[in-house]
């Protein structure tokens, strides 16, 4: 995928950047793979704000995604590339041999017309699922399961993928994006290949417009609040924040105060991500 570079005819298109979609092969969703996205604003059922700053965008469809791949031992086609706004990485819609049409997400080298399977006897190439104990060690994975038959948890987003280092008795140790090694079951499947659309990270918005079409609102600074609705607010004219650190607005401590506390996974945990001294 290339990065579209807009003329800048208007202040916001200056610096702004965007998808030129030339591996989009088609522009609307599967009918019978689709459900309408409820908007809550952030709130939860007691109508709380439990995640700030969301509110507006666009309407959505939600694609039904398949990070089982528990259709076993039955190859599918790749009938089109398509986009999915929840998301940022692109989906492949797949049809298997017995008429199924299910959703995958595309790995860099996926084409309209290649074939895909999920299984211990599949190959190791794109697209394809197996379990962990079938994949060559050195293989770059994406959609991996932390728990047999839970689905993919890991490495979904554009671009990301890990790599498989090494496996001993029931685990295998596998790198991380984020630089961490962490210990998987080999029973546990994942799949061939890096997520696609690898140049989102080089996508500029340009203008604030863009954020609310993807239903995120404008976040205020704790300074220019008042001392009620946040510590670092108060005093007359431009403060420091009076503190030895940053709080949040709740008053916890900010940039290095550890906020792991599942210590039941740490012993999957092989080396911790570079984190520059937090957890």
């Amino acid at each position: 995928m290339a990065v579209k570079v807009y003329k800048p005819v208007t202040p916001g298109m200056r610096g702004m950047t965007g998808y030129t979609f030339e591996e989009i092969t088609k522009s609307q969703p599967e009918k019978s793979l689709i459900v309408i996205l409820k908007k809550h604003g952030g709130r939860n059922v007691h109508g709380h704000i439990t995640v700030r700053h969301r509110g507006g965008g666009s309407r959505r469809y939600i694609r039904m995604v398949d990070f089982k791949r528990n259709k076993r031992g039955i190859p599918g086609v790749v009938k089109a590339i398509e986009y999915d706004p929840n998301r940022t990485a692109r989906l492949a819609l797949v049809m298997y041999k017995d008429g199924e049409k299910r959703y995958i997400i595309s790995p860099v080298g996926l084409r309209v017309g290649d074939t895909v399977m999920a299984g211990p006897g599949a190959e190791i190439r794109p697209g394809n699922s197996l379990p962990i104990a079938n994949i060559p060690i050195g293989t770059t994975l994406h959609n991996i399961e932390l728990r047999e038959n839970g689905g993919g948890q890991l490495v979904r987003s554009a671009g990301g993928s890990a790599q498989l280092l090494a496996k001993e008795g029931d685990f295998a140790q596998i790198r991380l994006p984020s630089g961490e090694v962490r210990l998987v079951r080999q029973v546990c499947y994942a799949t061939i290949g890096q997520v696609g659309n690898v140049d989102h990270s080089n996508i500029k918005l340009g203008k604030a417009g863009r954020k609310r079409h993807m239903g995120i609102r404008p976040t205020v600074r704790g300074t220019a609040m008042s001392p009620r609705d946040h510590p670092h607010g108060g005093g007359e004219g431009r403060q420091p924040i009076g503190m030895p650190g940053p709080k949040s607005p709740w008053g916890k401590p900010t940039l290095g105060y550890k906020t792991r506390r599942n210590k039941k996974t740490d012993k999957y945990i092989v080396r911790r991500r570079n984190t520059g001294g937090r957890k």
